[in-house]
């Protein structure tokens, strides 16, 4: 509502101590494990995956890790559901963030690109575009193919600039009209984003995890736009701006899971900033018991390529079924370039665990 006013607590209440305390070593145990972990980008896209299930979890929903698996792949079984579009989109949120400057999804360009508030065609700004083959990108044809492409991408581009003038005049020529039965016509979401920005920077002298929490309650109290995931991702985002985590986004969602609701939504404000640091502790702390198994998996996966060429693609193959909850044949076909029939005999030569069952649409995974 238009009325709705969060305040942060000027005295740290002691019963907020302990949790601190925790979370705080939990996040540093995590994040300095993965700093020399052979595995750490295998790590960081599995979780990717679970944060993201996880995310969707917390509205009600159930999205299965592996459609969005096979739905990043392009390689849908069935027609995707509305739950799974939306879990692809938090997928490609956390990417974004992650692979962009830490303090990118706080600053202006970037909070209005994750709110959906401004175009995200700005590859300075869209690590997900920033370097990828376009129409804006570097060709990598030679000679007359490449004059001729370049010429294309200039006319692309122009074109684009005048679509983006004329959308931009008439958006601030017509005013946005709200259809009343839709949208809360008191709820000022500019007034609310403002106040939210305002609290995350006033926790800049508060430790990294409690700045979090408060970040992330205070996008709960305040709603300020649809997105409610990203009331889960920014918090993750500000452990990264402020040094905390260096080396991987933490998954908030999916240690809310692990949360009590009456706790995350209770009326004291004590309880809720508890529970929100009790998420960071049990999302630590499930991480690096995650870690240490797949590390296990992939020490015993790796003698299985002792004696091999060295041009042998089962290390490649060890590192990629590492790095998804599940892998298909044509999955591995494409990740490696080697056909189908291949990706099978390389799989049958790790022995690896058959995750569906079915003679159609089989998947393997490490747990």
């Amino acid at each position: 509502m238009r009325g709705v006013r969060y305040v942060i607590p000027a005295p740290v209440a002691p019963a907020l101590l302990s949790p601190l305390a925790a979370a705080e070593d939990a996040v540093a145990r995590l994040d300095e494990r993965l700093a020399s972990s052979p595995i750490r980008a295998g790590w960081v896209a599995r979780t990717d995956f679970a944060d993201a299930c996880a995310s969707i979890g917390l509205t009600g929903e159930l999205v299965l890790a592996e459609d969005l698996v096979l739905h990043d792949a392009g390689m849908n079984v069935r027609a995707p559901t509305h739950e799974l579009t939306q879990a692809h989109a938090i997928l490609s949120a956390r990417r974004r963030v992650a692979s962009a400057k830490p303090a990118w999804a706080l600053s202006a360009s970037g909070f209005e690109l994750l709110c959906g508030r401004a175009e995200s065609s700005a590859t300075a700004e869209d690590p997900d575009r920033r370097g990828k083959p376009g129409i804006s990108g570097a060709t990598r044809s030679t000679g007359s193919d490449a004059d001729d492409d370049a010429a294309l991408a200039e006319a692309f581009a122009a074109v684009d600039a005048a679509l983006a003038n004329a959308e931009r005049a008439l958006t601030e020529t017509a005013p946005r009209r709200r259809d009343p039965l839709i949208y809360d016509t008191d709820h000022d979401e500019e007034a609310q984003l403002a106040q939210w920005r305002s609290i995350v920077e006033q926790t800049a002298t508060l430790p990294p995890t409690l700045a979090a929490a408060l970040a992330g309650d205070a996008w709960e109290a305040l709603n300020p736009t649809p997105a409610s995931w990203l009331g889960r991702l920014l918090p993750a985002a500000l452990l990264r701006a402020r040094g905390k985590t260096r080396t991987h986004l933490a998954a908030l969602s999916v240690g809310l899971r692990a949360i009590p609701r009456e706790r995350r939504r209770s009326p004291d404000q004590t309880t809720r900033l508890a529970a929100w640091l009790e998420a960071l502790t049990a999302a630590a702390n499930g991480g690096l018991k995650d870690h240490d198994r797949w590390l296990s998996a992939r020490t015993v996966l790796m003698r299985k390529c002792e004696g091999r060429r060295s041009t042998s693609k089962l290390p490649a193959l060890i590192d990629f079924v590492l790095s998804r909850p599940l892998v298909s044949a044509a999955m591995v076909a494409e990740e490696l370039a080697v056909t189908p029939r291949a990706a099978l005999d390389l799989i049958a030569e790790l022995n690896l665990r058959e995750t569906t069952g079915r003679g159609r649409y089989r998947a393997w995974g490490v747990l």
